[in-house]
């Protein structure tokens, strides 16, 4: 692994490795276990805390306000891979105030998808007694929740739900229709009591699956996004025992994709060992191995912010275990992935903010980044230090 450069600068902290293509400057520590960063249509960024807490960060502050946003720690199941997970504010938050949370539940880890309103004397603060539960899904295991909140372009929420955890995908729910686990949903919260179905859902009227169901075939698909620019969704799925993929869906999707789980792990064939794929299935669009300490794909954003010009278009995402970061990007066609960082850190989440600039934060340590290029003429009073 190459040398650490820590650049020190007016007192923020800037890591790179040698040759890489982007900088990460640190903006904020002592977070608890961040899983997801997102904004609410304006300037701040809104950071969810894996035991329950969801925490500021006003732009420009080099520290979270000292209240949370909200508090559901005495709901939510912590840690492992249990807790609050996801966060999206609705499209018109500016009007109604209303925010979806997905978050593992105390009493039996079940899933459970909540709208919450903001408090009507504080914008810096959510009423606690405001939730509608929406979606409940149960749990059989501990592992492999999904958590991803997304409103898509259509305006509707996108929900990735992992398959139930274990090893393996025991009963296959991935492929059944029948069950949300290991899907991506998409349900129309602006109708119905609690949720309705999109009209261009694609399963809407079969009676052997669920109307929810967008897509299916995802073991546990940690971190989705859609391309500002395009409206197209990419979709991280964390692998079994051997490979780490990505998945690419157009905006002109009409759903239904079937990405392969637990037929396929990635290209490969896994239940079965062979003759394993037909023509239903989506392969991803780029994998990796676990080779070089590799375990758990993170997914990131495509860059669409306006700062730094060659990183445009292009998508990251992160492995938890070797602090390998990743872009990929379209040339004649074919999808190519590069190294654009080599770092130490355990990668839970990135986000973006209102302007389309990235972040990301490591679980480990409790620090959030800001994405950036390498400054490649730096002052020469800057000093740098080895580690």
């Amino acid at each position: 692994m190459k040398s650490l450069l820590v650049t020190l600068l007016l007192g923020t902290a800037t890591a790179a490795f040698a040759a890489d293509e982007i900088t990460l400057k640190q903006i904020v520590t002592g977070l608890n276990q961040p899983t997801t960063i997102t904004h609410a249509g304006d300037l701040r960024l809104f950071i969810t805390q894996q035991p329950g807490r969801i925490a500021i960060l006003q732009m420009g502050a080099t520290s979270v306000e000292p209240t949370p946003f909200l508090d559901l720690s005495s709901l939510v199941v912590c840690c492992g891979e249990q807790g609050l997970l996801g966060l999206a504010f609705h499209p018109h938050y500016a009007q109604n105030g209303f925010f979806y949370v997905d978050y593992t539940r105390k009493s039996d880890g079940a899933t459970v998808i909540a709208r919450y309103s903001v408090s009507a004397t504080d914008p810096n603060r959510a009423d606690p007694s405001s939730a509608q539960i929406l979606l409940t899904i149960p749990q059989p295991f501990s592992n492999h929740n999904g958590g991803q909140l997304q409103f898509g372009p259509d305006g509707y929420l996108y929900i990735g739900m992992g398959d139930g955890g274990s090893g393996g995908d025991p009963g296959n729910p991935a492929q059944d229709l029948t069950q949300l686990l290991g899907k991506i949903l998409r349900i129309d919260v602006d109708s119905g009591t609690t949720y309705g179905i999109p009209p261009s859902n694609p399963f809407l009227g079969h009676s052997n699956a669920r109307n929810e169901i967008w897509a299916y075939g995802v073991r546990n698909p940690w971190r989705f996004s859609f391309d500002r620019q395009t409206g197209d969704l990419w979709i991280a799925d964390v692998g079994q025992d051997n490979f780490e993929e990505v998945n690419f869906q157009p905006a002109t999707s009409i759903g239904g994709e079937n990405y392969g789980w637990r037929r396929m792990e990635g290209t490969h064939c896994y239940n079965p060992s062979t003759n394993c794929q037909d023509s239903s299935m989506t392969l991803p669009i780029t994998e990796y191995d676990h080779g070089s300490g590799r375990c758990s794909i993170t997914g990131g954003y495509r860059y669409r912010g306006s700062k730094w010009s060659k990183l445009q278009g292009t998508y990251l995402y992160a492995d938890w275990c070797s602090g390998t970061i990743w872009g990929v990007t379209q040339s004649n066609g074919a999808w190519v992935p590069r190294v654009v960082a080599q770092t130490s850190l355990h990668v839970t989440t990135f986000g973006e903010d209102v302007n389309g600039e990235l972040y990301l934060a490591d679980n480990s340590t409790g620090r959030l980044y800001s994405i950036s290029e390498p400054d490649t003429n730096p002052p020469h009073h800057r000093r740098a230090a080895s580690h």
